[in-house]
């Protein structure tokens, strides 16, 4: 710290030397500064206050019907549509800065100075301002004007030009998709008819191919039914007699010998509705399973009638006995009567059709006629199955390029939907913006043309310049005592290395008068300096307009 005072002590010693070329340097600075300042050419600044809103009614009801772009972004696109380089020629066109232009090198340099001068600061959401400054107090009101009056026609004009646009490209477009439409249909038609047996057809997606192989296997498995069906009505009709025999006069049996049981004259016994719940049973059993319900009810039913005709047939065998016992009895007489009748012929057995066995015979034709009937059919699906596959191998990408034709026309046929769906919006926003205001512009307050200027802050720049030049003169004497080579203390004396006898403390009077004299005048002279600056802010504080 102590080795810091030294060198400021000797530093300001130094410079007291030099005094007179600082404030010299100092009222150069400040004058030069000051006649500057003087004749910088007053700003002034014109500018007005808009309130952009947007309708708060119209605005919630269109929302997902019309084009609807935020505030944010409408205000962005008509500053940079306001500063664009047509707008700004426009500008320079309708007020006097054209009379500043006299070649395309300075509408180039003028464009761009716009372009940086003018003003539009958003305040709030929805207020914004719009300045200019201009050392012509009109021009800039001229400019502020001007712009404003672009900023409101933009506002619709360019909306709806640019609506008119978009519609018309989206009228060239539509157009556009109903050509490729149109092909696109024919082209797919055409391939469909030549090549329909082999397309997916309907809901399912089967192709008639895919039809053909299943109509196949479902007359096969009906032929094989009814083949199954005839070989059980062939069974069943071979263990089935033709004829019933309804009256016999045959001899009587021979004493002893027991009767046939269950039958009548040696016919064995058989109940017609047993046989008709067999044939029943056997025709569910060609259609169903065993566990089919109506096979199991079927069945059962067999059973009771079987159980009904064991019981009657058990009440006939005891018929049989008792007439056989009687018989025994009446032997002698039957003899006796046999050989009074042995000289009578006797009548022949009567038979009549067996019912059943008509059935069946009609049954078995049905049955062998359904299965010719399969059989033509089958060969006819083969046939066309063997033509349809045969189509199949001689064109393997059909299917595939049918499917890249779907693709190409789903595609197409969305993107159509979706330009009609845009169109109508559109519509919707045209008609919106036609007939109601979406944005609202309110101005504010309006430009005037302005009375005192917004700058130079002369003050400030007068203070600055007083600041600088009194820098410049301390600078001026620090810098040349960097330069000074004389000695000012008996210490950097005996640095050298020499002997110091001693220093002269004590000066005489005329000496100290005009050290004294020298230091009032470098006083008076700042003081002097302080006057003048005290002066000007004076006079700026008094002069209106000026600050």
């Amino acid at each position: 710290m102590g080795t810091l005072i030294i060198i400021v002590r000797r530093l300001l010693i130094a410079a007291w030397r030099y005094r007179w070329g600082a404030v010299a340097v100092a009222w150069l600075v400040s004058g030069a500064g000051w006649t500057g300042v003087y004749f910088i050419p007053n700003q002034y600044e014109a500018s007005a206050r808009l309130y952009v809103d947007a309708d708060v009614v119209l605005t919630p009801l269109l929302r997902g019907l019309s084009i609807d772009s935020s505030l944010t972004s409408q205000l962005d696109v008509l500053q940079r549509t306001l500063l664009s380089r047509p707008n700004l020629e426009k500008l320079i066109s309708n007020t006097d800065l054209d009379l500043q232009i006299t070649g395309p090198a300075d509408l180039e340099t003028m464009v761009a100075k716009l372009g940086l001068e003018i003003k539009i600061t958003p305040q709030t959401r929805n207020l914004f301002t719009i300045s200019y400054r201009n050392t012509s107090p009109k021009l800039a009101f001229d400019v502020v004007q001007t712009i404003l009056t672009t900023f409101i026609e933009s506002k619709t004009g360019n909306n709806r030009s640019e609506m008119e646009n978009a519609q018309l490209f989206l009228q060239q477009q539509i157009a556009g998709y109903e050509q490729q439409l149109r092909a696109a249909e024919r082209k797919r038609a055409d391939f469909r008819a030549k090549y329909i047996d082999l397309l997916p057809m309907g809901d399912t997606g089967a192709s008639r191919l895919d039809q053909a192989q299943t109509n196949l296997r479902l007359l096969q498995g009906q032929l094989a039914d009814q083949v199954a069906k005839r070989d059980l009505l062939n069974r069943e009709l071979t263990s089935t007699p033709q004829l019933i025999v309804t009256e016999s006069e045959a001899p009587a049996a021979i004493p002893g010998a027991p009767a046939s049981a269950g039958g009548v004259g040696g016919v064995p016994f058989k109940d017609p509705r047993v046989e008709a719940a067999q044939n029943e049973l056997n025709d569910l059993r060609l259609r169903y399973t065993d566990n089919h319900p109506d096979v199991v009810s079927a069945k059962r039913r067999l059973e009771g009638l079987k159980a009904q005709a064991d019981v009657a047939a058990a009440a006939a065998s005891k018929t049989a006995d008792a007439a056989a016992a009687t018989a025994k009895s009446d032997a002698a007489a039957a003899a006796k009567t046999a050989e009074a009748k042995a000289a009578i012929p006797a009548r022949p057995v009567k038979s009549l059709p067996n019912p059943i066995f008509e059935q069946l015979k009609v049954r078995l034709y049905e049955v062998e006629s359904l299965i010719a009937s399969l059989q033509r059919q089958i060969a006819d699906a083969t046939r066309e199955r063997d033509r349809l596959e045969e189509m199949a191998r001689s064109a393997p990408g059909v299917q595939a390029e049918y499917l890249n034709l779907n693709r190409d026309y789903d595609v197409q046929r969305k993107n159509y939907d979706e330009l009609l769906a845009r169109r109508e919006s559109m519509r919707i926003s045209t008609a919106a913006e036609a007939d109601a205001d979406k944005i609202k512009i309110q101005v504010i307050d309006p430009p005037q043309v302005p009375q005192n200027p917004v700058a130079p802050k002369r003050t400030l720049l007068i203070s600055t310049v007083l600041i600088i030049g009194l820098a410049a003169g301390a600078a001026v004497s620090v810098l040349l005592v960097q330069f000074d080579q004389s000695f000012h203390t008996i210490d950097e004396l005996r640095e050298l290395g020499l002997p110091v006898a001693g220093g002269v403390s004590l000066l005489n009077v005329t000496v100290s008068r005009g050290r004294l004299a020298s230091v009032m005048l470098f006083a008076l002279s700042l003081m002097l300096l302080g006057g003048i600056y005290a002066g000007l802010i004076y006079r700026l504080t008094r002069t209106p307009g000026s600050f």
